[in-house]
């Protein structure tokens, strides 16, 4: 299922707004301060990487790897693997041993993406400190905004590494949990689809 291993993606990068506004309380100021300090950890210019389980409310899970570092971004799993330079993307699926390339802007390789636009300004913030787990922060929805109704992440008290992310879409829910989270240090390298070693594959032009 491609297009899940996509919505993983998106959601992660969704829920990490660009920018701060002005906010109605010191709470709200603080919870968006520390997202923004969460965004430059996950896609700042030095990069990052993490391992996701996913449970789409109780009936799809699956884990992987993915890292990012600006528009760049590579994930992994047990059945798919892709990379994105910011020029062109490419999706392997292991089983099948097809290569589907194309272009990293195009919203055909991300439906799922402009279904789940967040758009920072349509949410009202939160943060609570629960000392034994971490800081959550939480987001809702203003009235009549369609897609993620609400979101809650978790913060880790020292680090202040996302540990989980918990998405309501409609009535549903999605819980993503992070592990081995790694800020910095990413090789620009990774990202390049690496086409010698998969010589054999079918390609599939998109």
């Amino acid at each position: 299922m491609a297009g899940i291993q996509r919505l993983i993606l998106s959601l992660l990068c969704l829920l990490f707004p660009l920018g701060t506004q002005a906010q109605e309380s010191p709470n709200a100021r603080q919870a968006r301060k520390m997202f923004d300090q969460a965004y430059q950890m996950v896609y700042g210019p030095e990069g990052s990487q993490l391992h996701y389980a996913v449970n789409i409310i109780g009936i799809y899970k699956t884990e992987g790897t993915i890292w990012t570092k600006g528009k760049k971004s590579k994930f992994t799993d047990e059945k798919y693997i892709a990379w994105n330079d910011d020029v062109t993307y490419y999706r392997l699926e292991r089983k099948k041993k097809t290569i589907t390339v194309y272009d990293a802007h195009s919203e055909e390789r991300d439906k799922y993406a402009t279904k789940f636009k967040f758009v920072p300004d349509n949410y009202t913030y939160s943060i609570k400190n629960d000392p034994k787990k971490g800081y959550y922060i939480t987001l809702k929805a203003k009235k009549g905004v369609k897609g993620i109704k609400e979101a809650r992440v978790l913060l880790d008290h020292h680090t202040h590494y996302p540990i989980n992310v918990r998405v309501k879409v409609g009535i549903f829910h999605t819980t993503i949990k992070i592990s081995d989270f790694k800020a910095g240090g990413i090789s620009d390298n990774l990202f390049t689809f690496p086409q010698a070693q998969y010589k054999d594959y079918k390609y599939i032009d998109k």
